[in-house]
């Protein structure tokens, strides 16, 4: 069986535990031979970095694994993966992507919102910069990519590479979902066929068949109604995320055609959501206080211990084993169904083409096979065109460095809408990404 060679971008992410697990969990299904990490934060990443020294050893002695922030060294004509995880400005500039917005009365989220829109402007030109870095030396790699708000970073990307068939952008919070449908109905994942459509963190599954044909959706739903509804993983996840989704009970009272993604909560009650959120203590903090300091304290501790194999927090979650999984039906020219972000081209009928829609396909070695969705009702149509609108906009501000299209984009949003708010909001974050996003005129 052929051994790949991947890079990790972001190596000093506190989800890189969680993804060198799961290439332990599935070094019989997708081999490495060579892995390496590269990250611009040494620090952070020589934590992550001396932990992967000792999990290997225990886990996976064949891998040759380093770490590096040379990119010349990450980057090399022979890798076949780039796994991508960026977090441009770090968590320094999350807790203002979310404090700024808030201090001036609408929702501060990391990828949703104001927030989203200073993060993407962020991560534009990082990803792009990553790209040219990859086609360099390694123009036939794969490169999927995590890194947030993926839908303004893959609409960004398909504009300016229409022709590179092998950048693909993923989430895991369609996974996410699927895992904590799994739950409640004592099934694998795995073993649903999913019928999903929307944009990143904007969609819904219209349906979820079993591998009888079985429709379990309308299960689902009363299920959701009558329990309500949690992540699979919700034992380990911090106070904000069990409320995001308690609020899809919600949604689904409300809107009961479809089970929604959880960040449709920003779009659909704004001033709902607004309300619950603390101004001086926002999610940035709370990762900051929980997962990061959970993650790194264990690394450490790992570290002086000498071994990994009584670890109890750095786990095998759903944001390290997706992408995996996707790249092994790519390598091994699975077929395997996952929902992805794709150029529309037609998928979604009513939806303009060049919209970046997420939807479920089939991963080959020749890229994704998405399934037709066909026409979508109104209601869905027009919040749909409304957030791509926004995130086309969004780009091209990035782009052409347009303070007209930056303003645009703020006022098409849901959680903004005046014009006047937008303007206020869009004045305070350029002042504070200066030196991040390009001069707007």
């Amino acid at each position: 069986m052929k051994k790949f060679n991947v890079t990790i971008v972001g190596g000093g992410s506190t989800w890189t535990p969680g993804l060198l697990k799961g290439l332990c969990a599935r070094q019989d299904t997708f081999p490495i031979d060579k892995l390496v990490m590269i990250d611009v934060d040494e620090e952070r990443q020589a934590t992550i970095g001396e932990f992967a020294k000792i999990l290997f050893k225990e886990e996976y002695p064949d891998v040759n694994f380093s770490y590096t922030t040379d990119k010349s060294e990450a980057f090399r004509e022979d890798v076949d993966f780039v796994f991508c995880q960026m977090r441009t400005g770090g968590y320094a500039m999350r807790e203002k992507d979310e404090k700024i917005p808030l201090s001036l009365g609408v929702i501060g989220q990391e990828t949703c919102g104001p927030g989203g829109f200073a993060y993407g402007m962020r991560s534009i030109r990082d990803m792009v910069q990553l790209v040219e870095d990859v086609r360099a030396v390694a123009p036939n790699a794969w490169i999927l990519n995590y890194t947030n708000p993926a839908a303004i970073v893959a609409d960004a990307l398909s504009r300016l590479y229409p022709e590179d068939k092998r950048i693909l952008n993923i989430c895991d919070q369609p996974e996410n979902l699927l895992r904590s449908y799994g739950r409640l109905l004592d099934m694998s994942p795995r073993d649903f066929d999913p019928v999903y459509f929307g944009l990143n963190h904007f969609g819904w599954f219209t349906h979820l068949y079993d591998k009888e044909g079985h429709d379990l959706l309308p299960k689902l739903r009363e299920m959701i109604l009558e329990g309500g509804f949690r992540p699979a993983d919700y034992e380990q996840r911090d106070k904000s995320w069990l409320e995001t989704y308690a609020m899809v009970e919600q949604m689904v009272r409300d809107f009961p055609d479809y089970l929604p993604n959880t960040y449709l909560q920003y779009y659909l009650y704004p001033d709902k959501v607004l309300k619950k959120l603390n101004p001086e203590f926002t999610r940035a903090n709370e990762v900051m206080a929980g997962r990061e300091k959970r993650v790194f304290e264990e690394c450490n501790r790992i570290i002086e211990n000498g071994t990994a194999k009584d670890s109890h927090v750095v786990h095998n979650d759903a944001h390290g084993e997706f992408i995996i999984i996707v790249a092994e039906s790519i390598a091994y020219n699975k077929g395997d169904n996952f929902v992805v972000i794709l150029k529309n081209d037609g998928i979604v009928e009513n939806l303009p083409n060049d919209a970046m829609v997420e939807v479920a396909a089939s991963l080959t070695a020749n890229g994704p096979r998405p399934y037709a969705v066909g026409e979508i009702p109104t209601f869905y149509k027009g919040l749909i065109e409304g957030q791509f609108a926004y995130e086309k906009l969004t780009s091209e501000a990035y782009i052409e460095g347009s303070y007209t299209k930056a303003l645009q984009a703020l006022t098409l949003n849901r959680t903004v809408v005046s014009a006047l708010k937008a303007r206020e909001v869009l004045d305070a974050l350029i002042e504070a990404n200066k030196g991040y996003w390009p001069e707007l005129n």
